[in-house]
């Protein structure tokens, strides 16, 4: 948001510095993102001085030319060349001195010590278009005669620079979104640091009158809940115009390009008041009335930039008699706005539910000024004063006549919130005790009164535009904005508790994973929690009918809350691959929700929704970035394990403490799932073709997902303990067996260690062959054995008798053979 502080002093009378007023403003809640100077005159005419033409005399080889001497102040006077026709001896003139910069339309110039048909020339006399002063270059400006030779151009025609602040305001601060708004804010913390009576003051709108009843035009709002205040007035006999100078300049301050005379006259009220206002041509409200409702689902509509638009049943729309004309703060129609015939203008100033506005404006992708303010909550007690002001305005720069009474449909009237307000505890809360004379002082400068005082208790009566003032907690950081944060004494003493912290602690695992991860060279994503309800219809591990659906979406793409951390980044390796990154590795934490509609005997409604805490990874593209030394290697479902597995054995997890089972097939295309018990920890594996399809995302997507809070629980049954490392050697030896193809090698290495408890360290699947040579439904595994006792150097008796043990019991409960 653009704040001009030209524009800002209109309000508030304060002498200080642009810079001070930065930093005032910053520290009151509302932080200055940059500041920017703007000069009335771009160059600020600096260099440029009046001078007196001594003499004038034709140009001896030039015959529209003629030489000059000109006394600028210094202590010779300046040898000139000009070609204007009406330069004369006597003349006090504008003289742009050697060195200065000049700007015009044409681009720029720099005057310099010149020879022109043999003379020299010692700087410019300007014309008004070569100063930027106005567009005639008939000839040079002649001054008026008493004006001081030496005089800078800039105190002359006393130029002041204007700045602009660009203000970062936060959702809550709707408030502050005008120069009167922040105009208030400068008020109060300058009346309370400088013990003065500074106060913000609106225009007076005092003198408005009504000429005539000529042209009323009734409203019906049918849709109170979404229009809570809609107040309009019309103006006749007005004339379509470019606006005055002065309007013209404040909009441009800001960044806004004027229009017309009508339309800038709304625009200047909205960033004077913060109160959106539509002008709409009397003559296209047919019926002579107009309705504010909602219509039905699919009803076309031509908004202002000539896009037809199908509307939701949802959408407030100002009509008239017969038709739409606009989008109720959003956006006007194309057949309903003012145009250079507009005559007669009818005018609005309303107040309609954030709700509406916000819903109408993200499903259409519009965003306006005035959707931005509606969104967050305007006043609706201020919708008439704007009306008046507006009114004023339009009679000032376009004529006419105010030609009805002001129409008001206001229901349900809103009054000042009322705030319970305890001292001691708003001390408590500050750290230190401020004097109540003082709380009361910063109370009353930000309009807030204090209508009931019993010793420490007091009632506040909060204005309607404050509309993030509810509680006695807001209360508190109103007075901390003006008292000042940075005034807020810092104690001697520090108290503090110490806090038992049940092992393991959530957030320092967070902390182990994040920089396990990174390090591992996968990137943190953050995506929305919120939606599409269409990637889950086909699913049966996440049914669309478990969904959390939001009443009130904001589109369809954001209807319900994510079951799985999946989709979300698979919309982020689709954004990344369309913008060729490819190769990435990407991980997620976040919160998944689900809705068991078949819980039955349920008490409370809230026990069938449950929310649980989880960390994802994705992997797609090459494992490594290209390069002329090394092979191209592809992501695979191993690389994925292996980063599951070294997470898990980070946190001290042994995998093969947990059980396995294939992944769920609506998902993977193959994977696994880790369960403690029956609980499920991780699950990863390819991400299923139809739903890499559905993303149109061509190369493997591998996935995995472990579910935080499960993980946590094993580790807090995790016993961790310390031995002595081993004095002995280990032996490996090595089998390969034949096996049926159903046989897994799961049941390979349970069966391993269920036959040798004792000696049996590690099992290991290092080969797999299926092929020729082998009988029809075989497959080879080489597997190889860690054996090691700690008491004493294995003998090779030992350690072939269990290897024969294992043998047998391979031939006998899994059919294998020695190869």
């Amino acid at each position: 948001m653009k704040i001009s502080y030209s524009w800002l002093k209109q309000y508030v009378d304060t002498d200080l510095a642009p810079e001070r007023v930065s930093e005032v403003i910053t520290s009151t809640g509302l932080e200055v993102d940059s500041m920017e100077r703007i000069e009335a005159i771009r160059g600020g005419l600096a260099g440029v001085v009046v001078g007196e033409v001594l003499t004038c005399d034709k140009h001896p080889d030039a015959d529209k030319l003629s030489v000059t001497t000109v006394d600028v102040g210094e202590q010779k006077p300046l040898c000139i060349v000009c070609g204007a026709p009406n330069v004369a001896k006597g003349q006090k003139v504008l003289v742009a001195t050697i060195g200065t910069t000049l700007y015009f339309s044409g681009g720029e110039v720099t005057i310099k010590k010149a020879k022109l048909r043999g003379v020299s020339s010692e700087g410019m006399i300007c014309a008004e278009d070569e100063l930027g002063l106005g567009t005639s270059h008939e000839g040079i400006m002649v001054l008026p005669g008493d004006t001081p030779v030496g005089m800078p151009a800039r105190e002359l025609f006393k130029l002041d620079d204007d700045y602009v602040y660009e203000i970062g305001l936060t959702p809550n601060r709707i408030d502050a979104a005008s120069h009167y708004g922040v105009a208030r804010d400068l008020a109060a913390y300058q009346a309370f640091h400088s013990n003065t009576d500074t106060k913000a003051v609106k225009p007076d709108v005092s003198g408005f009158s009504i000429d005539s009843k000529s042209l009323t035009i009734p409203v019906e709002v049918v849709n109170t809940s979404a229009c809570r205040r809609y107040s309009a007035i019309t103006v006749s006999n007005v004339t379509v115009a470019p606006s005055p100078e002065w309007l013209q300049k404040r909009l441009k301050s800001i960044g806004i390009n004027p229009i017309n005379n009508i339309v800038d006259v709304t625009n200047y009220v909205l960033h004077e008041v913060g109160q959106p206002l539509h002008a709409f041509d009397a003559d296209a409200i047919t019926g002579g009335r107009v309705v504010v409702q909602t219509l039905a689902e699919g009803t076309p509509f031509i908004t202002l930039d000539g896009v037809e638009r199908k509307l939701s049943a949802d959408d407030l729309m100002i009509c008239n008699g017969s038709e739409p004309m606009c989008i109720a703060g959003v956006f006007g129609g194309l057949s309903s706005g003012i145009t250079a015939k507009t005559t007669r203008v009818f005018i609005e100033s309303a107040c309609f539910n954030p709700v509406y506005v916000r819903r109408t404006a993200r499903k259409h992708g519009l965003s306006t000024d005035a959707s931005f303010r509606y969104e967050r909550g305007t006043d609706p007690n201020i919708t008439i004063w704007a009306l008046k002001r507006a009114a004023m305005l339009i009679r000032e720069v376009a004529g006419g006549q105010i030609s009805s009474d002001i129409v008001d449909v206001y229901p349900e009237p809103l009054d000042h919130f009322r705030v319970e307000f305890n001292v001691d505890s708003a001390c408590r809360l500050i750290g230190m005790r401020i004097p109540n004379d003082q709380i009361e002082r910063i109370l009353t400068s930000l309009e807030i009164s204090v209508i009931e005082k019993n010793d420490y208790h007091w009632v506040l009566a909060v204005p309607t535009y404050r509309v993030d003032v509810t509680r006695e907690a807001d209360v508190v950081e109103e007075i901390l904005r003006i008292f000042g944060y940075d005034n807020v004494e810092i104690p001697e003493k520090v108290s503090s508790t110490l806090n038992f912290s049940k092992k393991p602690d959530n957030f320092t695992m967070q902390s182990i994973a994040c920089g396990f991860l990174t390090g591992n060279g996968f990137n943190e994503i953050m995506c929305n929690s919120l939606t599409k309800k269409d990637y889950y219809e086909k699913l049966t591990t996440y049914p669309a009918r478990s969904s959390v659906e939001i009443l009130n979406p904001l589109s369809s793409d954001l209807n319900v809350m994510r079951q799985t951390l999946l989709f979300g980044g698979m919309e982020s390796i689709q954004r990344n691959t369309n913008y060729r990154r490819p190769n990435l590795k990407l991980f997620e934490f976040g919160n998944c929700y689900r809705y068991n509609a078949d819980l039955a005997d349920v008490t409370n409604p809230l026990d069938r929704y449950s929310e649980s805490f989880r960390i994802a990874m994705w992997m797609t593209g090459l494992m490594e970035p290209e390069h002329w030394m090394d092979k191209h290697n592809s992501v695979n479902f191993y690389h994925l394990k292996a980063f599951v597995h070294a997470l898990l054995a980070r946190f001290g997890l042994d995998v093969d403490t947990l059980s396995h089972t294939e992944a769920p097939s609506d998902l993977f295309s193959y994977g696994l799932s880790y369960l403690s018990g029956s609980a499920p920890v991780a699950s990863f594996g390819l991400i299923s073709s139809s739903i890499a399809d559905s993303f149109d995302i061509k190369a493997e997507v591998f996935f995995a997902e472990i579910e935080w809070s499960a993980l946590l629980t094993k580790l807090g049954e995790t016993k961790i303990s310390f031995r002595e490392l081993p004095k002995y050697p280990e032996v490996r030896r090595d089998l390969a067996l034949l096996l049926d193809n159903s046989v897994s090698y799961e049941q390979v290495r349970k069966l391993a260690f269920a036959t040798e408890r004792k000696l049996l360290r590690q099992v290991t699947l290092f080969d797999v062959y299926q092929g020729n040579n082998l009988p029809q439904g075989k497959k080879s595994y080489a597997v190889s054995f860690i054996l090691q006792d700690e008491t004493r150097t294995l003998t090779d008796e030992q350690i072939d008798a269990t290897m024969k043990r294992l043998v047998d019991a391979y031939a006998k409960q899994l059919g294998a053979q020695l190869r």
